[in-house]
């Protein structure tokens, strides 16, 4: 399938998949004119990113997991290997989050020192 039809099919933009495919998330061949093809599994592919990206990942941390993901439904399911590497992850959001809230808390401070 064509750039355009797999825009339209996971509802990503076009600039997104080529971002994805320099990357190295995607890897599409190239038709005699030149044009992208992918193949059927770049719509999993494709879905499979997007949920990574949406879980807070990097798109070099999701190019060292992707080959050892699968996709069940939304799901998206990383083999046992990967379990240690994605807490590490999870670790390292909840520390993003927990600065982010000491943040504001500091900044209702100084709000509630200027009424």
């Amino acid at each position: 399938m064509l750039i355009g039809e797999l825009s339209a099919r996971t509802g990503v933009s076009p600039r997104s998949l080529r971002y994805y495919e320099k990357q190295g998330l995607l890897i599409p061949g190239r038709s005699v004119n030149g044009y992208r093809e992918y193949p059927e599994s770049a719509v999993r592919t494709v879905g499979v990113v997007r949920r990574l990206i949406e879980a807070g990942l990097c798109t070099g941390t999701i190019a060292r997991v992707l080959p050892c993901v699968r996709a069940e439904g939304a799901a998206v399911v990383p083999c046992a290997g990967l379990v240690a590497e994605l807490a590490a992850e999870r670790a390292r959001i909840t520390a993003q989050l927990t600065e982010l809230s000491r943040s504001r808390a500091l900044l209702d401070e100084v709000i509630a020192a200027a009424q």
